[in-house]
């Protein structure tokens, strides 16, 4: 595969990646319930997220590109590549929520 093409699929990588993360987390021992709190009579109800997995996608993406600003070395070159994938993806997923409102 060559350099290029491979960079091509960095983005479609760490979407994925950023996508299957949570699933993974849920697949291990269940946390404890926290206590119920008492909900005030008057408040409305909140609408329920349109689109969690894509707001939980862009939250990953930000922590890998913080992992690899930190990193301590270069993943063979390719890390500064890597971040400005990174960016452009969130840049993409933002986008896709903003022409999403109604």
């Amino acid at each position: 595969m060559t350099h290029k093409k491979l960079l091509s699929l960095l983005p479609s990588a760490a979407l994925v990646l950023a996508l299957a993360a949570p699933a993974a987390a849920r697949s291990g021992a269940p946390s404890p319930s926290p206590a119920p709190s008492p909900k005030p009579a008057a408040a409305a109800p909140v609408p329920p997220e349109r689109h969690p997995k894509i707001r939980e996608a862009i939250a990953a993406l930000r922590a890998s590109k913080e992992d690899l600003e930190h990193a301590a070395h270069d993943f063979g070159g390719h890390r500064v590549e890597a971040i400005r994938a990174i960016d452009e993806a969130i840049r993409q997923l933002e986008v896709c929520l903003k022409y999403d409102k109604d």
